[in-house]
């Protein structure tokens, strides 16, 4: 192949990579800075693989609930279990969300002081919403636990999980309590970690995006 035919390519693939970053700038122009901000640390990347797994468990909700439509409506036979296991289903997902949107660093915010303050105001105002954060999830992470123990122990202290009541009568509140608790204490120590994290950053740092 010629010089001659070798440049006569690079205007076109220098079109082509522009128009990728066109549509790439496009997509992301109404997101926030923060939005593509990087896993803050080794315990947030766990906490994301794990919601991964968990997020299979509405694909199930949805499943089972086909099921009983069909066995209902089809074959004049419904469950009796089908109604609660999705309920405790998508309150599990729903509890896990949180770990995972603070894991990702995209929960909602009011950025409006935030964007209008330089580097080292910046710093201190992440400081400030970790602090915050991690005395919400502690305050929370108690209620959870004397929630939990409630229904998990009856008045004498004894080990009996609450239930219920309906004709199948399984332990759902007690189990859909306990995964509230581990959503709570796991924020908790993820606001510890990200609290540890702003205390070591320098301004410069905290002036590339936003941290939670």
């Amino acid at each position: 192949m010629s010089p001659k035919n070798h440049d006569d390519r690079l205007p076109v693939d220098e079109g082509h990579v522009a128009g990728d970053e066109e549509e790439l700038s496009a997509a992301t122009a109404g997101e926030p800075e923060h939005a593509h901000a990087p896993v803050r640390g080794v315990f947030d990347r766990g906490v994301i693989r794990a919601a991964r797994g968990a997020a299979w468990l509405v694909f199930i909700a949805m499943a089972i609930s086909v099921y009983e439509v069909i066995m209902r409506y089809a074959f004049g036979s419904p469950t009796s279990w089908v109604h609660e296991s999705v309920v405790m289903l998508v309150a599990v997902g729903f509890a896990l969300g949180g770990p995972a949107a603070l894991a990702c660093n995209r929960h909602i915010r009011v950025r409006v002081l935030y964007d209008s303050v330089g580097p080292q105001a910046k710093l201190w105002l992440d400081r400030f919403n970790d602090l915050v954060t991690f005395l919400f999830c502690l305050g929370m992470t108690y209620a959870a636990y004397t929630m939990f123990w409630s229904a998990s122990h009856n008045p004498l202290g004894e080990w009996q999980l609450e239930r219920s009541g309906t004709s199948w009568n399984p332990p759902i509140p007690a189990l859909v309590k306990g995964v509230i608790l581990l959503a709570l204490a796991i924020m908790c120590v993820q606001a510890f970690l990200h609290l540890i994290r702003a205390l070591r950053r320098r301004p410069d740092i905290a002036s590339r995006g936003g941290q939670s």
